[in-house]
């Protein structure tokens, strides 16, 4: 967008890097905050800036929360020997909104991509191994995306995992092939946990 305003495109080409953002929200965007009153554009500028300061990783599952450990791992009514392992916190979320499941979470970070220098070394899956040695955990359910690079992550974790004799589970492909957890409806995610396989 070419205004004559190098303000208002400021504002433009900083959205434009929003996931999801094109030129043209970017515009409607940065528009609607131009006729927005001052309060709410001042508490959406001070949230982000805030956000960096206030978001914090839970040091046991490794969400993001704004207090170690985060609420779920605190939660006792959660069931803490069994464990989703998850990509990143927007997985965990979907999960969250599905309503099917009351235990503990462990969020990787990421996949396996050894061609992007990705392998198990920048992921959680040592901090996972370690939650596993230390007993309590029962069953871990493998909820990375049903894809080539969450299939192969989940079948390197159950690898890893096996000798501890803990029970390994994959979530059930109500899910899509090659979908996202984070994109899924609850209802999906829900039924792909309640049906989760066995991984022996």
């Amino acid at each position: 967008m070419a205004s004559t305003s190098p303000a208002l495109d400021r504002l433009v080409a900083a959205l434009k890097r929003l996931p999801g953002i094109g030129e043209k929200s970017a515009t409607r965007l940065a528009f609607f905050l131009l006729g927005a009153p001052d309060a709410v554009v001042g508490e959406l500028g001070e949230s982000i800036l805030r956000l960096k300061q206030d978001i914090v990783l839970c040091e046991r599952c490794f969400n993001l929360s704004d207090a170690s450990p985060c609420t779920l791992c605190s939660d006792p009514r959660r069931d803490a020997s069994i464990v989703c392992v998850v990509e990143e916190p927007a997985d965990l979320v979907a999960v969250e909104r599905s309503g099917g499941f009351r235990g503990h979470y462990h969020v990787l970070g990421g996949t396996l991509a050894p061609i992007d220098g990705i392998g198990p070394d920048e992921l959680r899956i040592g901090d996972l191994e370690r939650r596993v040695r230390e007993g309590g955990i029962s069953e871990v359910i493998l909820a990375t995306n049903p894809n080539a690079e969450g299939d192969s992550t989940a079948s390197f974790i159950a690898e890893r995992l096996r000798p501890l004799g803990v029970r390994l589970t994959r979530i059930a492909y109500g899910m899509p092939l090659g979908g996202d957890l984070e994109y899924a409806d609850h209802v999906t995610v829900g039924r792909s946990l309640e049906h989760r396989r066995s991984l022996e």
